[in-house]
């Protein structure tokens, strides 16, 4: 199906803006786990079905972050746009598939999936969405084992580091 023409210059160049990666919910949600002291993620990892917006690999743990209006959420009653309506209920309808799709691929693959709302980050749902995605993440790296998972106390000042380089050298 081919795109049709833009409605008007102002529409044309307000849906050219739209970024598909490293979008204001998506900094929001990789500042928040930074600070919890999750790092190690990978953005928009080619090996994992649909490729995440955030994943955790040695945890199995993939998030999305969807924006509303692109993949239709359940949350907000958005309306369809009123012009070249034939083509947008197609394209929604091809994104909330794949959405479906990658979904399923993940978790029949032992992933455990997140779905972030670009509502659910807004105003005062923001804290207590990252509190269930930050024990979500915590959770899935004890049950996978995940280097890092659990920290034993001398690895806070860098110990173990310290004495598997020494370990090496000594070889």
């Amino acid at each position: 199906m081919t795109t049709p023409p833009a409605t008007s210059e102002a529409t044309r160049h307000s849906m050219q803006a739209n970024k598909s990666k490293d979008t204001k919910p998506e900094l929001k949600v990789r500042a928040a786990l930074r600070a919890a002291g999750l790092t190690g993620y990978r953005l928009h990892w080619k090996k994992a079905a649909g490729k995440p917006d955030i994943c955790f690999p040695g945890r199995r743990v993939a998030i999305f972050v969807n924006g509303c209006y692109w993949h239709r959420c359940p949350h907000c009653a958005l309306p369809m746009p009123r012009h070249n309506t034939d083509f947008w209920e197609a394209k929604f309808a091809r994104n909330q598939e794949r959405d479906a799709r990658d979904q399923a691929l993940l978790e029949a693959e032992d992933w455990t999936v997140v779905v972030i709302w670009e509502c659910e980050l807004k105003g005062a749902r923001f804290d207590s969405t990252m509190r269930a995605v930050i024990r979500v993440v915590r959770r899935a790296g004890e049950r996978h084992g995940a280097e890092g998972a659990v920290v034993h106390p001398a690895a806070a000042n860098g110990w173990h580091r310290r004495a598997a380089w020494k370990r090496l050298r000594a070889r």
